[in-house]
């Protein structure tokens, strides 16, 4: 019996930081051993806003070796670039002939965007391509943050009225979100996501930060009021301290709220700030050992495998709609 699908991708813009790690990338390690997975480097989704040609090109291989480094494993898992698939624009266009500018128009996260960029309307239609990122690889199952859960009830919607409409066609996807970890806030405002388009750089750790500097934006971390380590919605940036600290070091958050009983925030944070300095010294080891060359050819033969499972996808939803062969 073929195993299910997941897909996931993070976009090549910014600099990759602790929260991608945590909340999206080390959620999916153990989920190439459970599913058939296709991870991608979303690059035509970093093209909703302004990019600079050269740097969007430096950020997607950038990002490719970053997948590789945090443990994603070409033995077991698909890793390709969005772009050098080109049936998921064909799908994009063909999901947009059934959505509705009602499905669009209550996204929360262009709401947000919108505020503060020209009304492309690239960024008003990528949850779309989202869409037909996912129902391409008739994708069961899709990690995401909180914050991407509204994004997979898009595509289940479209997968759903396209099932109605042409007949049983596409895998209705579900969304997996982890817990803790799925929502990383930043070290400057806890009521933030972190962010590697944030205008301060003491919002996130990248995973480029040189360890020491990781140490010192730690220690600088606003903190709740009183002294006592307690892990509570009420404490909003201590409690997410106290989450980087239980994903990195692989304890409970209440086995970090009993360690620091008696002590106060400065212990805590120091002894976070070295776990966090060892964790980015270790990665970027690994970083450093993986050449362009290589992977350039984990792209390339990932893009193959990717074109096969979308190349006949397409080919079924072309029969479905009417499109001549």
């Amino acid at each position: 019996m073929e195993s299910q699908r997941t897909f996931s991708g993070i976009q090549p813009s910014g600099s990759l930081h602790l929260g991608n790690y945590l909340g999206a990338i080390r959620q999916w390690i153990p989920l190439q051993d459970e599913y058939e997975a296709f991870f991608s480097v979303v690059d035509l989704h970093a093209i909703t806003v302004p990019q600079d040609p050269a740097e969007l090109r430096r950020k997607t291989l950038e990002t490719a070796k970053v997948y590789l480094a945090a443990g994603i494993d070409p033995s077991k898992a698909t890793l390709f670039v969005q772009s050098h698939v080109p049936e998921h624009t064909e799908l994009l266009w063909i999901l947009n002939t059934i959505a509705r500018m009602t499905d669009l128009e209550r996204m929360t996260q262009y709401k947000d965007k919108s505020e503060s960029k020209e009304n492309l309307v690239g960024l008003f239609d990528y949850p779309v391509l989202m869409a037909a990122d996912i129902l391409l690889y008739d994708t069961a199952v899709v990690p995401v943050g909180e914050d991407q859960v509204q994004h997979v009830e898009l595509a289940r919607t479209l997968a759903r009225r396209f099932n109605d409409r042409f007949g049983e066609t596409f895998t209705i996807p579900e969304p997996r979100v982890m817990k803790e970890g799925a929502r990383i806030m930043g070290l400057d405002d806890p009521m933030k996501k972190m962010s590697k388009s944030a205008a301060s750089e003491y919002n996130f750790i990248a995973l480029s930060d040189d360890p020491e500097a990781a140490k010192k934006k730690i220690m600088k971390a606003v903190t709740d009021s009183g002294s006592e380590i307690t892990y509570q919605d009420d404490r909003p940036a201590l409690k997410n301290l106290i989450t980087i600290y239980s994903l990195l070091d692989e304890k409970s958050p209440q086995e970090i709220v009993a360690m620091y009983q008696g002590k106060g925030y400065a212990d805590f944070k120091r002894d976070l700030a070295e776990i966090i300095a060892s964790f980015l010294t270790r990665f970027q080891a690994r970083l450093a050992h993986i050449s362009d060359d290589d992977a350039m050819k984990v792209l390339r033969d990932g893009a193959e495998k990717a074109r096969g499972v979308a190349s006949a996808k397409m080919r079924e939803v072309r029969e479905r709609i009417g499109l001549l062969p």
